[in-house]
């Protein structure tokens, strides 16, 4: 009874929030630029952890900044074009760095996610990964 009470009741929301949703994806890759010889130069995969990160005010009537569901439309286009293949063979990742990859996927959502603040690309098996925040000058949802 009493959540049926909090979820009939509207929510002043003052502050931005932020929501964020994950995928994976495996893929292969080389980086042309690695000195001959090195690993890095040769073939190799990883499983790739990406966060697409969203800013806005919650909707008064939904509670919601954007529903899970249209985030995870927006990216499932993204992840398909990823997942499993040779990431130098896509148009605009023929050198793919971690920072290329999070440019590549920023372009490839913003139109369809709305408040879009940050991608983040992850090897959490090398430990490392790559924070984006859009083009320098784009307008923030702040």
């Amino acid at each position: 009874m009493l959540w049926v009470l909090a979820r009939s009741r509207k929510i002043a929301y003052a502050a931005h929030m932020k929501i964020y949703k994950d995928f994976q994806f495996e893929a292969a890759h080389y980086l042309p630029s690695a000195e001959p010889g090195h690993p890095n130069s040769r073939v190799h995969g990883h499983s790739f952890r990406a966060r697409i990160v969203v800013q806005g005010s919650p909707d008064p009537e939904t509670g919601l900044i954007v529903h899970f569901d249209d985030l995870t439309a927006a990216i499932s286009e993204v992840r398909d074009a990823l997942d499993h293949h040779m990431l130098n063979e896509i148009s605009g990742l023929e050198a793919p760095t971690l920072e290329r990859i999070a440019i590549w996927i920023w372009d490839h959502v913003l139109t369809d996610v709305p408040g879009l603040v940050e991608v983040q690309v992850m090897r959490e098996s090398c430990g490392e990964g790559c924070i984006y925040h859009g083009p320098p000058g784009e307008i923030t949802y702040e």
